[in-house]
């Protein structure tokens, strides 16, 4: 087996300019574009596209999130005890927690955070799960582990497609000796080309393919009353399929039978307006609307 150490290589330190005032707030743009610097750094990333971004939280956020982990133990909580499947291992959903960290974790299902994304990654029209399948806290005990692993890809719940991963790190006072590293390896199982030490406020941002083999399958050690936190959250795709599966059409107007005569011949031009939209090239239409426009105005 070939490895790769790269225990101390320095990766980018950036903070996604949220503001923190209150409700939290990032301007989409200003999101997007903070995405694209680091673009062709990930897309090119071996052995998969990814990228480690410390910093990568405003100060008081990520340790407002710090505060919020839950430290009690919830009748929801799920745990993992499958051996390299999953060892000492507790995954807590955002529903079950109080208000302030769900607000949380919904910013960062919110268009924003998809503009950053979709700068970061070159991946069109992603979204976020509602629903948390498999993310959420993190938390993994002393001796705990998981196994390397390429991620499920089909959200069975939305029919949608798994294309990113996000993991932020909440592990303040880190030693190196605690192992609990995330390993990337590559598509042959035949190197380790990443080790990733999980420092407080280290985000690591990847692609689900079907051969992003990733894990930390050394046992955690880590003294009784240290754990190793996380958040985890995934984004995904609509399937471009859908189009073969359905008739697609723009809105279409109706009247009801009681409107005015006036109603009923309105929703109909809206109605066969539409219905050029969708069956000419859109070069055509767009030259069919404006002299069509034109004939309006004498």
């Amino acid at each position: 087996m070939k490895e790769t150490s790269n225990q101390n290589l320095k990766y980018p330190k950036a903070t996604l300019p949220i503001n923190t005032d209150g409700n939290l707030k990032l301007d989409s743009k200003t999101a997007n574009e903070f995405g694209k610097q680091f673009s062709k750094q990930y897309r090119f990333a071996e052995p998969f596209p990814h990228i480690v971004i410390d910093n990568f939280l405003p100060n008081e956020l990520i340790n407002k999130i710090l505060d919020l982990f839950p430290s009690k133990k919830l009748s929801s909580d799920i745990y993992f005890e499958n051996k390299y499947a999953g060892l000492h291992k507790k995954q807590v959903l955002p529903e079950n927690c109080d208000q302030k960290t769900r607000n949380i974790f919904y910013f960062f299902n919110s268009s924003p955070l998809i503009q950053f994304l979709e700068g970061l990654t070159g991946i069109k029209s992603l979204i976020g799960d509602p629903y948390f399948e498999g993310g959420g806290f993190h938390e993994i005990f002393k001796g705990g582990k998981l196994g390397v692993h390429a991620d499920f890809r089909i959200n069975e719940k939305l029919n949608l497609q798994r294309r990113i991963n996000i993991l932020i790190y909440l592990n303040k006072n880190w030693k190196t000796e605690y192992g609990g590293n995330l390993e990337l390896w590559d598509k042959k199982m035949k190197s380790k080309v990443q080790s990733i030490e999980p420092l407080f406020n280290r985000c690591v941002i990847f692609n689900t393919n079907p051969d992003s083999y990733h894990g930390h399958p050394e046992s955690l050690n880590v003294p009784s009353d240290v754990s190793r936190k996380s958040i985890a959250l995934y984004y995904y795709t609509a399937s471009e399929k859908i189009y073969e599966d359905n008739v697609a059409h723009s809105t279409m107007y109706v009247a009801r039978p009681n409107d005015s005569s006036k109603s009923k011949v309105e929703a109909l031009k809206l109605r066969f307006q539409n219905y050029l939209k969708d069956f000419l090239p859109p070069i055509v239409f767009r030259a069919l609307y404006k002299v069509i426009n034109l004939i309006k105005k004498r």
